[in-house]
């Protein structure tokens, strides 16, 4: 009976513990976000002084008359921006992440934890080996996939004819959930549009066409200061790709237009962040005279344009272009940007992937912590652009199915160490950060799909 009561009260106490972690942590989450919002925010303000420009302003009719007219072709013009700077780079965010510390473990309350030697100094759970393998069952080595040439026994263009075939059925049945369950396979690239779009629920329906013209008017008639971030964004990065810059007249209007849309609001909800604000002049501290700023409550940060670049292959018309991205910003994408406990969430998958080394792949990750090239600074990078602009841009859509299918940023963090792995034998040779990073430099030949496929059912166990 001592022993029963005895066992209840330390089960009660670990219940009680977890629950004042899980608070610690929250609020946690809160301050460091709040913390960092300040940062972006007088960075933002800076260059508003520095620059003697205001955050938004009406545009006069004649220059709101010129911007309609090139709409199309904003690709063309060539603003001076040199005097202009991203806000924060995902290196800066890594340095954020990096001073996250949860007081209640400081004690060492977490034992188990306390030998875990990346950079993320958290203990969120994540998911090992074999519970990555449970989750990522459909792509295991006995199921076919896209993406793979002798996954199985069945010649590849067999297994390709019937997942079209079946690919199709589910779209004349709009079946969204047995969409999702079909794209874990990969989908086929005639089909992959219609099958993001069903399982993001997107349709274009006239309302949905007017709101985004209804956007495009907000943009004609105010100038934002973030309209110039986007342009800098685009042309530092998506511009000078070789795969998306023919986009470059897309990226402008949908990201001008997300920048104005208030219902990406809607995501803080679930969110530790909070929409950033402004006061309207001399109103400074007044409640009631404060707005979002931008009206979304998203500051582009540099990459930022990359979430959309490689939607461009898939939707040519702007309206749909434009909800198929709002969609994978609002469920995805929004959770590589900002602090939380999320599975998803970038904390989550920095320590995954960081555990996923130290655990499976020892040797190479003190190898690399002892010559000062933690791999998280050179993967943070990949993880949070969700390997947009790093990836060929076939291998990023079979990628970027599964993260639909599964509905999990959790595979980014998977890639990411499965990368290392590959390249294990180079990696061990070298002795500086630089040479670690010269060794992953291009990723542009990698193949997706085996080194997954390899990573998580062939080479750890």
């Amino acid at each position: 009976m001592l022993q029963e009561e005895s066992d209840l009260s330390l089960i009660i106490a670990q219940i009680v513990q977890k629950l004042k972690g899980s608070n610690l942590y929250a609020q946690l989450e809160r301050q460091a976000w709040g913390s960092w919002e300040k940062r972006i925010l007088k960075s933002l303000n800076s260059m508003c002084t520095e620059l003697s420009i205001p955050l938004a302003r009406k545009r006069p009719v004649g220059e709101q008359k010129e911007l309609l007219n090139k709409w199309n072709e904003m690709g063309t013009d060539e603003p001076d921006l040199s005097l202009f700077r991203p806000v924060y780079a995902p290196k800066d965010f890594l340095e954020v992440l990096i001073n996250l510390r949860n007081p209640n473990y400081e004690s060492g309350d977490s034992l188990s934890f306390r030998t875990h030697l990346g950079l993320i100094q958290v203990p969120l759970k994540v998911k090992d080996i074999p519970e990555l393998k449970e989750f990522f069952v459909e792509l295991g080595l006995t199921t076919g996939q896209l993406g793979i040439d002798d996954s199985t026994q069945v010649p590849p263009e067999l297994f390709e004819n019937e997942h079209v075939r079946i690919g199709q059925k589910v779209l004349t049945e709009q079946d969204s959930a047995a969409a999702q369950q079909y794209i874990r396979q990969g989908s086929p690239t005639a089909l992959r549009a219609e099958l993001w779009a069903l399982i993001l629920n997107i349709s274009s329906h006239p309302e949905d066409i007017l709101y985004y013209e209804q956007l495009k008017t907000n943009v004609i008639q105010h100038d934002l200061l973030v309209d110039s971030l986007i342009y800098k964004d685009v042309k530092l990065t998506a511009s000078n790709d070789d795969y998306y810059f023919v986009f470059e007249d897309y990226l402008y209007q949908v990201l001008l237009c997300f920048s104005r849309d208030t219902s990406v609001l809607s995501h803080f909800a679930y969110n530790s962040a909070s929409p950033p604000k402004s006061y309207i002049r001399g109103k400074l501290g007044l409640e009631e005279y404060a707005v979002f700023y931008p009206p979304n409550g998203v500051i582009p940060f540099h990459g930022f344009s990359m979430y959309v670049a490689p939607l461009c292959f898939l939707y040519h018309e702007p309206s749909k272009l434009y909800q198929i991205f709002r969609e994978m910003y609002v469920r995805f994408f929004f959770r590589l940007h900002s602090i939380s406990s999320h599975p998803s969430g970038i904390v989550s998958l920095c320590l995954l992937f960081e555990t996923l080394l130290q655990t499976y792949l020892p040797q190479l990750f003190y190898h690399l912590r002892e010559i000062g090239a933690q791999p998280l600074r050179i993967s943070f990078k990949w993880m949070v652009r969700a390997f947009s602009g790093y990836l060929a841009t076939d291998q990023l859509l079979l990628l970027w199915d599964r993260i639909l299918g599964y509905n999990s940023l959790e595979i980014l963090a998977v890639l990411a160490a499965a990368v290392f792995a590959f390249r294990a034998v180079n990696l061990m040779e070298v002795t500086s950060l630089a040479a670690a990073e010269a060794v992953l430099a291009d990723l542009s030949t990698l193949k997706v799909m085996p080194l997954l496929q390899i990573f998580l059912f062939a080479t750890v166990t």
